[in-house]
């Protein structure tokens, strides 16, 4: 089995951290220290390596170091990577300047840090993604689209001109409002609107599709087979449901703009396609986010995530890094222990407050943090 893992991560003006490296062992390494210390900073410096924005929500002109002093973000910070991937050691780097982020991937320059995307395939586990379960679609939207972006880069460019489709025809519906004769021109929107969200609704189907069987297995074994998960794509477009062809998502996607023309025109906003689309979560048969216990809740975004992963590993051929930011505190022991079990096989980075929070400390390695200085210890 190829396991992905980082060699060396480098960080220089990044967050709160201060300038310098560490080497990380390619099995369990523990990440430990107070709160607000910068634990969560190195997590997040390894995150932007995977070609993604910051998984808590930053702007990329928050992530250089802040000046207590002036409250100001330093103009620039840099990341550098290295890692074992594809039989080769590879090396990445991130530079983040004026608020925008460009790359480097084995000495050949890139204008964006997206363009590391499929380069460093990771899994991310927050406080942040309990939000997952309990809040709107939104939300399970950006984790399929997430997901799918890692596994397929090329999906990334797909949902980037959905998007860009989706603004235009929003400014033309505002616009019709003032000039009535450019409702002409909306029948081509629709059309390459159709075609191109049919094309999202279909990857995201068949990618849930896969996902529920893994996710209620790794469930069962979180929960001890107390109750059955299940998940479901609800695309917006109503006439669609289970498996169905982009040439039948085009079709029902455009039939519902032509119908939905008038009432858009009226609010200027497309009411209906992929960007209202969700991902129906059901704990025992419920609603997990309406009736789903806090512990419920953890597990089912745990199995989710941790699904993701062994899907990532199915298309690329590697494991990807695991990521977990503060969630052993929260595990009961039995989840703590087949949490850990599951990952055996893969480069894991856990933060926590104590190392002994971790039982297989043995096995790996452990950083102590403190004041955003990052200190190696021996096992």
């Amino acid at each position: 089995m190829a396991v992905l893992h980082v060699l060396r991560l480098a960080t220089q003006q990044f967050r709160n951290l201060a300038d310098g490296e560490i080497f990380p062992c390619e099995t369990v390494n523990v990440i430990y220290g107070g709160n607000a210390q910068g634990k969560t900073n190195l997590l997040e410096g390894l995150w932007l390596f995977t070609g993604g924005h910051s998984f808590r929500g930053a702007k990329d002109a928050e992530l250089p170091r802040l000046d207590p002093a002036t409250g100001e973000n330093s103009p620039s910070a840099g990341l550098a990577l290295d890692f074992y991937s594809e039989e080769r050691e590879q090396k990445a780097v991130l530079r983040i300047e004026n608020g925008r982020r460009s790359s480097v991937i084995n000495g050949v320059k890139k204008k964006t840090g997206s363009a590391l995307m499929g380069k460093v395939r990771a899994v991310i586990f927050s406080p942040e993604h309990l939000l997952l379960v309990k809040e709107g679609p939104a939300r399970r939207r950006s984790f399929l689209d997430g997901a799918l972006c890692q596994m397929r880069p090329s999906y990334a460019g797909l949902l980037s001109v959905y998007n860009r489709s989706l603004l235009q025809r929003n400014a033309l519906l505002k616009d019709i409002g003032r000039f009535p004769e450019l409702a002409d021109t909306l029948e081509v929107w629709d059309a390459r609107l159709a075609r191109l969200g049919a094309e999202v609704m279909v990857e995201r189907s068949q990618y849930a599709e896969k996902l529920e069987p893994r996710v209620g297995d790794i469930y069962d074994g979180i929960s001890k087979g107390r109750e059955a998960v299940s998940l479901r794509y609800a695309p917006a477009v109503k006439a669609l449901s289970g498996g169905f062809s982009r040439e039948e998502a085009e079709a029902a996607f455009l039939e519902e703009l032509r119908r939905t023309q008038r009432g858009d025109v009226r609010t200027g906003f497309t009411s209906l396609g992929p960007h209202r689309d969700d991902l129906e979560l059901e704990i025992g048969g419920v609603s997990a986010r309406v009736y789903g216990s806090q512990g419920q809740q953890r597990s089912l975004v745990l199995a989710l995530k941790l699904a993701e992963a062994e899907m990532l590993h199915r298309s690329s051929g590697e494991t990807p890094i695991v990521l977990l930011d503060d969630v052993m505190s929260e595990l009961d022991q039995s989840r703590q222990d087949y949490l850990l079990n599951h990952l055996h096989g893969r480069q894991v980075f856990i933060t926590c407050c104590s190392p002994e929070t971790v039982s297989l400390m043995e096995t790996g390695r452990r950083f102590r943090v403190e004041g955003g200085q990052v200190f190696p210890e021996e096992v």
